[in-house]
């Protein structure tokens, strides 16, 4: 029975998804090599060393990266807004929660979450921050990559007169800066145990000038654009 069941599944997914990844295949969703490599490459590289328990992945929207953890052992819980940044979607890689980490229904702990390019399309990214924080065990951790600017906040890059795209995003698109970060170890016991600057344009803030590929590594001293941070929320 279930070799019958598991032929008609793969049967019916191939006739409904090979016509979307032909598609897929001959135009990408992403044209160029974009910052989630580098922003992959910064989580599997704590993920190996620290991640022993449950892992909350907030935000996937439409992306595989739930899914891809799952594959590599983790045991992985994924929620997302659906209704919200994404309008409406549905995720054919991984099971994702309907829930807003503003105001979220999930009570469960976990030992590890990533939060990969969404923090910064949360308007109040504090009460994310909180919330998160509430979420993860003594000791746990989190990942966080997001625009960055070591001195220079911007509530949505998307509005600046000079931004090289998303002009028409119904969504917005934050710059956080050292400040808000600050802000966030205030409100809560995480403390910063690694840091990661990265080239992502030749201009002053995201999307501003020509996209520079692959990212480029850098410091908090130099030109960056983007920001991977490691936190560790600290026990009693």
């Amino acid at each position: 029975m279930k070799k019958t069941i598991l032929k008609v599944y793969n049967f019916i997914g191939a006739k409904y998804l090979n016509p979307i990844l032909e598609q897929e295949q001959k135009k990408r969703p992403f044209p160029v090599i974009n910052e989630r490599a580098t922003e992959y490459g910064f989580s599997f590289r704590h993920l190996q060393k620290l991640c022993t328990g449950k892992l909350l992945d907030i935000g996937p929207g439409r992306s595989s990266w739930p899914h891809l953890l799952s594959t590599c052992g983790f045991d992985v819980t994924a929620i997302d807004k659906m209704e919200g940044y994404w309008s409406s979607y549905f995720n054919r890689h991984y099971k994702i929660v309907n829930d807003d980490i503003t105001n979220p229904k999930l009570k469960e702990k976990f030992q590890f979450a990533t939060c990969l390019s969404v923090l910064e399309h949360i308007p109040d990214h504090q009460s994310a921050i909180v919330n998160i924080h509430s979420l993860i065990e003594k000791n746990g951790y989190l990942i966080l990559t997001f625009p960055y600017n070591e001195n220079v906040y911007h509530e949505d890059v998307y509005k600046h007169p000079q931004a090289g795209y998303g002009q028409k995003a119904s969504f917005v698109t934050q710059v956080f800066s050292r400040k808000e970060i600050n802000n966030w170890l205030a409100n809560t016991s995480f403390e910063i145990t690694d840091q990661e600057y990265y080239q992502v344009f030749t201009g002053e803030f995201w999307t501003m000038g020509e996209r520079i590929v692959p990212c480029k590594k850098t410091t908090e001293k130099d030109l960056h654009h983007l920001t991977c941070i490691l936190l560790r929320k600290k026990g009693d």
